[in-house]
């Protein structure tokens, strides 16, 4: 079933109610009280208002597949394109048990204002299949990836759809989606997903890309806040590929690691981690637990403590109005997508916490995606020096517009960063005029 963009059902969130309201868990209304104070800072015209706050297209699609045992178990498959004003949809897919539409949504809307924040010529768009990969063979993955992809084959393409991985999918999942569209198109197409292996057409950098963003906007912070960088002490909440590669990249800039965590607990050590130490037993150990040359801390207690840096990197909303008032770090950087509350939001305000909003912290893989999909149609290939040197520059200035947004409205980062996004996504709108 595809639905376009009509106007939606749910009742239309006000930012003078929203932001106190809101429910906390729910993600949907959480960014879109953003969108709507964003909206009404910028004094957006109220049909535009309408466009932008629909999605473009909501594809649901069941996905049958033959399991190991010889049943067969229908699966249930999302695709939303969020906007396409400024380019192909671009978004990763998930597999997940409790995937649901407002949930891939969100993140689709989310996907659009990442990509105008940082000035890339993508729009939004998110996918996701209702299924627990934990439980599934190889080969059920496969069947599973395959048939989901054939299933919004229509909506997939360089110029209209462009994938990538998210939770629970990974190269070797890219690997079919690529392998499955390029069958029905009858030639191949490795522009049609990013974070594809290298040696089909992916970038170098891009397994590092969101965490070496975080580290560039982090440095940035504390430049213009004054806070040196040698010696920062930095705590990191999920220590998963992007928050162990923030780590790793804050430790080599000079700061000083003190406490990481994972889904068994978290480490802490006064006088700094051995962040390489970490890695190692991390590799061999799979879990943080147990690690020698530290002491234990629970999840919740490592939120809370004193430093200069916080980078919560796993899970939405693990700061709320609950655990707000009492976060001492001087910055937030939001590794993780929806980390913080809306109602969180005004509570680290008042603090004077400088938080780098999620749109911003994290598009650094979204932007070396767009850097492989580029390499991809052109048919040549950077060196890792080259894709390091042009995610620092995209980042580094679009920190500093935010900034400069933020200093001429008188608003936090975050709703800069809305304001930013929106205003460029309309202004393509306006350009192009609406087909009626």
């Amino acid at each position: 079933m595809s639905t376009g963009s009509g106007l939606d059902s749910r009742p239309i969130i006000r930012p003078d109610r929203d932001l106190r309201f809101a429910h906390e868990e729910h993600p949907l209304e959480a960014l879109m009280s953003r969108f709507d104070y964003a909206a009404e800072r910028l004094h957006l015209d109220p049909g535009l208002y309408k466009v932008l706050r629909n999605p473009e297209h909501q594809v649901i699609v069941s996905v049958p597949v033959l399991l190991d045992s010889g049943e067969t178990e229908v699966y249930t498959g999302y695709r939303v394109i969020y906007n396409s004003s400024r380019g192909p949809g671009k978004g990763g897919i998930r597999f997940r048990p409790d995937v649901t539409l407002d949930e891939v949504t969100a993140l689709a809307a989310w996907m659009t204002w990442k990509c105008a924040v940082v000035n890339i010529p993508f729009g939004g768009a998110k996918g996701g299949v209702v299924c627990d990969p934990s439980t599934m063979s190889v080969g059920e993955l496969e069947r599973l990836t395959r048939r989901y992809t054939s299933g919004i084959i229509d909506k997939l393409g360089p110029d209209s759809d462009v994938p990538a991985p998210d939770v629970n999918t990974n190269e070797r999942i890219m690997a079919w989606i690529m392998d499955t569209y390029s069958m029905h198109k009858r030639h191949t197409v490795n522009a049609v997903v990013t974070g594809k292996p290298i040696t089909m057409g992916g970038s170098l950098g891009r397994r590092e890309a969101t965490g070496r963003g975080c580290m560039i906007v982090t440095r940035a912070a504390l430049s213009r806040l004054g806070i040196p960088l040698q010696g920062a002490r930095a705590v990191v909440q999920g220590f998963g590929n992007v928050g162990s590669i923030a780590a790793q990249m804050m430790h080599e800039q000079g700061m000083s690691i003190h406490a990481v965590s994972d889904h068994t607990g978290g480490i802490i050590n006064e006088k700094g981690l051995d962040v390489t130490g970490v890695m190692a037993w991390l590799k061999e150990h799979r879990v943080l637990e147990g690690y020698p040359n530290a002491d234990s801390i629970s999840n919740e207690d490592l939120m809370e403590l004193e430093c200069d840096v916080l980078v919560p990197a796993a899970l939405e909303h693990v700061i709320t109005m609950k655990n707000a008032e009492r976060i001492k770090a001087r910055v937030i950087c939001e590794g993780a997508n929806g980390p913080t509350s809306a109602r969180a939001d005004k509570i680290l305000d008042a603090k004077g916490v400088f938080v780098i909003p999620d749109i911003l912290a994290n598009a650094g893989g979204v932007t070396v995606s767009y850097f492989e999909w580029v390499q991809d149609r052109g048919g040549y290939f950077w060196d890792e020096d080259t894709v390091n040197e042009r995610l620092e520059k995209i980042m580094e200035r679009s920190f500093h517009e935010v900034c400069t947004m933020a200093e001429q409205h008188g608003v936090s980062l975050r709703i800069a960063s809305y304001m930013l996004a929106i205003e460029r996504v309309a202004a393509v709108h306006r350009l192009r005029g609406m087909y009626a």
